[in-house]
């Protein structure tokens, strides 16, 4: 359903990543659905990124700009490419500019590749931030168009406020734009050398406790922090994390130093593409009231993934293998699960000691283990349908979207209570039962233990079929969709055009 407009916004976001074009992870799925939700609301929404010649982006599109802009002493030549996404309902279309630069960003990956970091990143998301802002000075100073908020998103575009502050005599005519920085993950922060400094093309002063220096070290998020007009984050637990020394990962005192707090806005889902009753990539289709296809889809699954097509319980894990996620925990309990009449299924790649500890359980226990290295959209989409469980034990999750998935298609998810995870899943307990609003399992301390009595109550929950199907049709029925969300953005968005936000705490 569409949402009403209060009035005229031209949002501008920059991201390193959005859906349909270029995708490591979630950040992509958010930036990507929040942009369709604010056009089906009526509001005009332009989005930046880096021009990755991804298998997408092959097609001919317009080159809209051409200009050169400064990395350290070096010009660099940029070109901007246009086209436009329709959005069904809405009244604007997308309009998406592609910074394009083929030296830094015809790459195989976005970021790294095997696994290391690029060691230009710096240089690149520099040229990315100086393009962003030439950029707008076309379309507002040529063009004349109104641009009323810029939507940063992560560190690879912090650099975008900074400039925009630090060296506000170059962009008088931006002034009146207010920028707002979304931390997706406080754990990713743009840390380079503090010999690298120069190559921002920002003052020297800058490079000090009050600005971007960070433990003799260039922080890019650390930048974007201070500069930026407001910032927030993607759930209200997480929002409250985050000043704290165990998740603030070194910048819980930036953080804490605004008069105007971090605001958390919790992620939605597009609706349209995760629909279990619509789902292309599925065998068979399903809804709350009628959940037999999920049936169907569970002996494909079992099939797809060379496991006994048995009735039993099929849990399943999808995301990043790391230690952030948890999954060495689940690595550590295996052998108590795979005594138990159930099975599991793995999607997902990351560090290499956990990808070998998953090869190394799918080799002992071929017949209980489903492992797929590497990603697969349809196979996600099928995984969600087919499980009955999905694992998060994330010691720390800012919102977390697989969950949300989860819900979304009956598959009940096991969560650590932390961040996005503790705000969107409703905890399995006796007045959540009784009400019939329980959603999921939590735990609470980060370890094998507990995580495994988690998992086992979860068990115990799914023999109870009266009680099991109350669970998953709750998850089912929740609202999960992008409407809210959008309009808690918006009204942030007002709130920063009309001054009625305080103004970031330090200014330098």
């Amino acid at each position: 359903m569409a949402l009403k407009t209060l009035d005229s916004l031209h949002i501008v976001m920059a991201s390193s990543e959005a859906v349909p074009y270029a995708k490591t992870g979630g950040l992509a799925d958010v930036v990507g659905a929040l942009s369709m939700a604010l056009a089906k609301s009526g509001y005009q929404v332009t989005v930046l990124l880096p021009g990755y010649r991804t298998e997408l982006a092959q097609k001919a599109r317009r080159i809209a700009m051409q200009f050169s802009v400064p990395v350290g002493e070096r010009p660099m030549d940029v070109s901007i490419e246009e086209e436009y996404l329709t959005v069904t309902g809405a009244l604007h279309h997308v309009r998406v500019l592609f910074v394009c630069h083929d030296p830094y960003f015809n790459r195989p990956g976005l970021y790294q590749q095997d696994h290391h970091d690029y060691p230009d990143n710096l240089d690149r998301f520099t040229l990315f931030c100086r393009a962003v802002i030439q950029a707008m000075h076309i379309l507002v100073d040529v063009q004349r168009e109104k641009i009323d908020i810029l939507h940063l998103h992560d560190w690879q575009t912090a650099l975008c406020a900074v400039y925009l502050k630090a060296l506000a005599h170059e962009h008088n005519s931006l002034q009146s734009i207010k920028t707002l920085l979304t931390v997706h993950n406080l754990g990713y922060q743009g840390i380079f050398s503090g010999q690298e400094f120069m190559k921002t093309g920002l003052p020297s002063s800058l490079f000090s406790l009050s600005g971007l220096e960070f433990y003799g070290a260039v922080n890019c998020l650390k930048g974007g922090i201070i500069f930026s007009d407001a910032v927030s984050t993607v759930s209200p637990t997480y929002a409250r994390e985050i000043l704290t020394a165990e998740y603030g990962c070194g910048l819980e005192g930036v953080l804490a130093s605004r008069r105007d707090g971090v605001t958390g806005v919790t992620n939605g889902i597009d609706e349209a593409v995760w629909d279990p009753a619509h789902d292309a990539y599925l065998q068979a289709k399903y809804h709350a009231n009628d959940l037999s296809g999920k049936r169907t889809c569970k002996r494909a699954l079992q099939q797809e993934l060379g496991l006994p097509i048995l009735d039993v319980p099929l849990l399943a894990v999808i995301g990043r293998l790391t230690f952030q996620k948890g999954f060495d925990l689940l690595l550590e309990i295996l052998p108590e699960l795979m005594a138990l009449d159930l099975q599991l299924v793995v999607l997902g790649t990351g560090d290499t000691h956990l990808e070998q500890g998953f090869i190394a359980a799918k080799e002992k226990y071929a017949r209980r283990i489903g492992l797929h290295l590497g990603f697969d959209e349809g196979l996600a989409h099928r995984i969600e349908a087919g499980s009955d469980m999905l694992i998060m034990p994330s010691r720390y999750e800012p919102c977390g979207l697989s969950q949300l998935y989860s819900l979304r298609y009956g598959t009940v998810p096991i969560v650590r209570r932390t961040g996005g995870l503790a705000d969107t899943v409703v905890p399995f307990r006796p007045s959540t039962i009784k009400s019939k609003i329980a959603t999921g399992f939590h735990f609470i301390d980060p370890s094998p233990d507990a995580l495994l009595s988690a998992i086992l109550l979860a068990l115990h929950a799914y023999e109870e079929q009266e009680v099991w199907r109350s669970v998953v049709t709750a998850g089912m029925k929740a609202d999960l969709s992008w409407d809210q969300s959008a309009r808690v953005y918006a009204d942030l968005y007002r709130q920063l055009r009309d001054g009625r936000r305080s103004e970031s705490a330090n200014v330098y």
